[in-house]
């Protein structure tokens, strides 16, 4: 049977049908179809069809016509031998051989400079896996499908181009991209010098330099100091060349700005010989001094950095991201970063401004915000027009080096296929090769707007630290480590027997390093010093304030009301949903003082206001632009249109001619990758009230690491400033354990230093004032507000629009019940929240007139003068009761307790009244919830017991 079917052309007119089919497959998706059909048909958008058109698209009944017509004459004659049919099999096998490299070759390449594992066995790459024999390699095939610049060629030139090409110091992976003309580009890159790069004399040496920087000041810090930590980069000296040629690259093809992230491998290397840091100042920070204006400082290897340096194309900003330990997580904050850069430079395509991230194989592989981030980069909110990946690949985490326990995959970057990054493998070993693939993956980043990965296969020479002894876990991989004589030597004696540079050019090249090391002078020129870039922002308006420092953040009613009426209105012919017109009314209606503002209205108008001023508004998060409480509606949807990319409507991008921009981002479903870039942005943009907002608090801790490293600790540390908001749903309403808590306990620990705000505002003014004082006031920290559910529709939470008028945020809110007299209290409840509707409620089914209730609507920093103030209107009053929804263990209540109790006066009790404690943060009952909230509330008004603590 097979042998009829190879004695028989696969074009026969029985078949045309099913040609047909695959055809069609090919119009509508040529990746869908296999590789030599591809082929065949991508050659047959060249051949005139029988009709003689030279549409490349023909219609139906002429394809079927023309493979009829074909199928009889035999096989299409692409060979030079004659057209029998088994020269029709070995055609087909020549393209299905081209494809099986450029999809497998990456697999053969020589890419591991310690040689350590045989190559696999891949049979489809044998010409002999089709039939081929020695006898064929003479012969001479079609290869147009190719561009290695020959319209045929001898099978075993052929060979010889293909492992050129895809199996030497570079493996090339992009066969899954989809885009044909992605593919296409690639191809053309690759095969056409068949992955050889051909550089000039002086780009040889200037990459030797690059080599002896690298290696240079590992070993002088090595005998300098020690045993002292600093992550060295050898064994993986090519990387410096790579990330030098980028910039270079990136900075000669326009792009001015470029933010690089990093882990601590290797990060030294690139402060002093990448971005120009001073030996000098660098040693020092060995030598164990450091900057006296930060409470707490950072280790050196953690540290950012900025520097301006020149390119072909003009002076290009570098910024270094400071970075904790936790790998991977600055990758989220380096595109934030970059994006308020693009967006403040009106650089929509990221032409300008570049994303650099560097990673080790181990994590890049292992580290989920890896997949997070990179499911950002071609959405609308967060795409920053591509980023070029680099990865430092020394084939060993920690101790791990094992393959059957380093990863599940073949390679550790094949999580970027999920976006259809290529990946260009390359020896470490090779340094020319290495600069070529980070020049090619340069020009498919400017061309394209994509992601694109350069894998460096390298090795570690010391251990995870200096401190380590890695043969204890890899004997054998640090024996091949110690036979090895270094990329630089082998470098050098290469193109000292190439004649490219004389015999003695490396030694040379060592000592003038060591010479530059021993003077502590820059390694980099040039270092553009004095140099300002045109949008470089001022952070020193903000810098040393203090959070008492007053501001104004109320607005003139007249204007209230014509903001009210511009965020009210929609298009002629636009038709919201009957129920987003309905709250339209409602608003419009408090936009006139006719009903009071709800939490939503309180939001817009915040909002309306700080642009109408020129302050911008970013807002990201899950169902942001609706609310996940339906409360919002930033974004209104036409009911009638009748395209899904239509239809849609900003009232707030509709304010005023000259306001600022307003964004909404209905983000993708990640916490952790969407707040680190919004904290990014934040750090970059100290002009734009930048919000993130939880679907619900309980989800924030799928951030923890972001909230931990960054947002609490980035100024302590380093000494970056952010004013990042975040908006955090939390309320008791009986929806259990995960929509109840955003962890109030959690955040108040880390409050120190003054690092940051926590609030709790209760009412629709709170929220205004408390969005406006965030960028009205010169003060840039993070914000933390936990936001109500139940409050946004509780008309007790509504403010008359007059409030929004007058007054400011109030961190303290005094009893407002005139009918409480102030001498006959003898209790006060000091509550922060929801919490506090629920008493004012039961103290009035109660009948009670001897209670008053305070409200903390802002934790930290703690307003102590206001809360004393309050606490002193209470002369009678022995008791304090802290009052909250949370279990004992959960919220407020351990970190506000001193708080509390340094305002009380001598003689008064201060006791707890809320949930007991718990390990689950709500339950799950219903019954239960009910039993639990009246049982609080009978404890905050029955005799006190329990905790108590005697001032």
């Amino acid at each position: 049977m097979m042998q009829q079917q190879n004695a028989n052309s696969y074009l026969f007119g029985g078949n045309a049908p099913y040609v047909e089919e695959l055809y069609e497959a090919y119009l509508n998706n040529p990746g869908s179809v296999p590789e030599n059909w591809r082929a065949y048909f991508d050659q047959m958008q060249h051949v005139p069809a029988v009709d003689g058109s030279s549409r490349p698209d023909v219609v139906h009944s002429s394809v079927v016509a023309s493979f009829a017509e074909r199928a009889k004459q035999g096989p299409i004659r692409t060979i030079s031998a004659s057209s029998d049919p088994e020269m029709g099999r070995k055609r087909v096998a020549v393209t299905q051989l081209i494809a099986a490299y450029r999809y497998l070759g990456s697999r053969w390449a020589n890419l591991d400079p310690l040689q350590r594992q045989e190559r696999p066995p891949l049979p489809e790459l044998d010409p002999a896996f089709y039939g081929f024999t020695e006898a064929d390699l003479d012969t001479v095939f079609n290869i147009s499908n190719t561009y290695f610049g020959k319209e045929t060629a001898p099978l075993r030139d052929i060979l010889n181009m293909l492992r050129d090409t895809y199996c030497r110091s570079i493996g090339a992976e992009f066969m899954y991209i989809s885009d044909p003309t992605e593919k296409r580009w690639l191809q053309e890159r690759l095969e056409s010098i068949r992955s050889t790069p051909t550089f000039t004399g002086d780009k040889k040496k200037h990459i030797l330099e690059r080599l002896t920087a690298a290696e240079g000041l590992e070993r002088y810090l090595h005998t300098k100091y020690v045993g002292a930590k600093r992550f060295s980069l050898e064994g993986g000296e090519s990387f410096i060349a790579s990330i030098d040629e980028v910039i270079q690259r990136a900075g000669e093809k326009g792009v001015q700005e470029i933010v690089i992230g990093m882990a601590h491998r290797g990060r030294l290397n690139v402060l002093v010989n990448t971005l120009g840091k001073s030996p000098a100042d660098l040693f020092e920070e060995f030598e164990g001094k450091h900057a006296d204006d930060l409470p707490a400082g950072d280790v050196k290897y953690h540290q950012g950095f900025s520097s301006d340096i020149s390119t072909p194309g003009g002076p290009v900003h570098l910024s270094l991201a400071f970075n904790p330990s936790h790998l991977e997580i600055v990758n989220p904050v380096v595109e934030g970063s970059v994006k308020a850069r693009m967006e403040r430079r009106g650089d929509r395509k990221g032409k300008e401004v570049l994303p650099i991230l560097v990673h080790g194989d181990a994590a890049f592989a292992g580290q989920g915000v890896v997949m997070e981030t990179l499911n950002l980069a071609q959405t609308r909110g967060y795409g920053t027009g591509g980023t070029v990946h680099i990865v430092i690949n020394n084939q060993i985490g920690f101790t791990t080096s094992d393959p059957r326990d380093a990863r599940s995959t073949i390679y550790c970057s094949d999580v970027v296929k999920m976006i259809e990054a290529p990946v260009l493998h390359v020896n470490a070993d090779d340094p020319e090769a290495v600069v070529l693939a980070s020049q090619i993956a340069m020009d498919y980043r400017t061309e394209f707007g994509k992601d694109v990965v350069v894998d460096i296969v390298c090795y570690r020479k010391l251990g995870h630290n200096e401190q380590d002894t890695p043969a204890l876990t890899q004997p054998l991989m640090y024996k091949k480590i110690a036979k090895h004589p270094g990329t630089r030597k082998l470098y050098a004696e290469k193109l000292a027997a190439q004649g490219t540079v004389p015999p003695a050019t490396g030694d040379q090249l060592v000592a003038e390093y060591r010479a530059a090391m021993d003077a502590g002078k820059h390694t980099v020129d040039p270092v553009l010093t004095n140099f300002k870039g045109k949008y470089a922002v001022d952070w020193a308006p903000f810098l040393n304030k203090k959070w008492t420092d007053a501001c104004d953040t109320s607005v003139p009613l007249a204007e209230l009301k014509r903001l009210a009426e511009r965020i009210t209105k929609v298009p002629e012919g636009f038709k919201p949903h009957s129920l987003v017109e309905k709250v339209l009314n409602d608003r419009a209606t408090m936009g006139r003082g006719e009903m009071n503002l709800d939490w939503g209205m309180g939001e817009h108008l915040a909002f309306a206001s700080l642009l109408s001023s020129g302050y911008a508004v970013r807002l990201s998060g899950q169902d942001a632009g609706r609310g996940t409480f339906v409360h919002r509606h930033a974004v209104l949807h036409d009911q009638n249109r009748e395209r899904w990319d239509q239809g849609i409507y900003l009232p707030l991008a509709n304010v005023s001619d000259n306001q600022a921009n307003f964004t909404v981002i209905d983000s993708v479903l990640s916490e952790e990758a969407v707040l680190g870039f919004e904290y990014g942005y934040s750090t970059a943009e100290p002009n734009t009230l930048t919000i993130w907002e939880a679907q619900f608090g309980d989800f924030v801790n799928g951030a923890q690491v972001v909230i931990d490293q960054f947002i609490a600790s980035g100024e302590v540390k380093w000494g970056r400033a952010s004013g990042l908001t975040m908006m955090l749903p939390h309320g008791y309403e009986g929806q259990g354990p995960e929509h109840s808590s955003a962890r109030i306990e959690r955040f108040l620990q880390l409050c120190a230093d003054n690092n940051m705000q926590v609030v709790q505002p209760t009412t629709a003014a709170q929220i205004f004032h408390l969005l406006r004082r965030q960028m009205v006031r010169q003060f840039r920290k993070p914000l933390v507000i936990f936001t109500p559910k139940s409050l946004l529709r509780n008309k007790d939470a509504g403010s008359p629009l007059t409030d929004l008028a007058k007054g400011g945020f109030q961190t303290v809110i005094g009893e407002v019940d005139e009918k409480i007299d102030a001498s006959k209290v003898k209790r006060v409840q000091v509550c922060s929240g929801k919490v506090y509707y629920d008493l004012v409620n039961a103290r009035k089914t109660r009948g009670v007139s001897d209670v008053a209730i305070v409200r903390i609507e802002q934790m930290y920093p703690f307003p102590h003068k206001s809360f004393a103030a309050e606490l002193k209107k209470y002369p009678n009053a022995t008791e304090v009761v802290w009052v909250q929804d949370e279990p004992q263990n959960q919220g407020p209540w351990f970190q506000i307790q001193h708080n509390v109790f340094e305002s009380m006066e001598d003689g008064q009790r201060l006791a707890y009244a809320g949930r007991p404690a718990s390990s689950s943060p709500a339950v799950g009952y219903a019954d239960k919830h009910v039993a639990q909230q009246k049982e609080l509330l009978e404890t905050a008004f029955s005799k006190l017991k329990g905790f108590i603590l005697t001032k």
